[in-house]
């Protein structure tokens, strides 16, 4: 029986380590935000790029709030110029951040996306800013251990 995993041929290691390695340059994850501000780890701007309605609703700690159609307009004087800049918008479903992240590469930021957004973020378990306060919702077995970091 012929493989579906193996149909096409796995990349040359030079290939997949250029690959992976560009991957890396332009995403990073819930757990490397929640880890670098959990420890005050400072360079690098986190920018929610959604709705009021949804920035209200909640949104990461320490987190700015410019939607994707202002950030042309309004980034020069909210985040300091050759800051990194950590977009993020929903979720996996949504572009918003990747939307996001391009508006701040032709403002000339060194960006990259927060994969997952808010959605994981809050799968996670990790904690929410809202209007009264902060909060954090159950962790979801099948997107992080019960208890326990990542550690991947």
């Amino acid at each position: 029986m012929m493989s579906s995993v193996l149909q096409i041929s796995p990349a040359a290691a030079d290939a997949a380590i250029a690959h992976f390695a560009a991957r890396l340059t332009f995403e990073t994850d819930p757990s490397d935000v929640a880890a670098d501000i959990g420890a005050g780890v400072s360079g690098w701007v986190l920018v929610d790029s959604r709705s009021q309605e949804s920035w209200d609703q909640g949104h990461l700690p320490g987190a700015i709030h410019l939607p994707t159609r202002e950030i042309a307009a309004r980034a020069a004087s909210v985040v300091p110029a050759g800051s990194a800049v950590v977009t993020y918008c929903w979720g996996p479903g949504c572009n918003g951040g990747t939307k996001a992240a391009l508006e701040f590469a032709k403002l000339g930021y060194p960006v990259k996306e927060m994969i997952g957004g808010y959605e994981y973020w809050t799968r996670e378990g990790l904690p929410v800013e809202t209007l009264t306060g902060t909060t954090r919702q159950v962790t979801d077995p099948l997107v992080a251990p019960l208890g326990v970091a990542c550690a991947c």
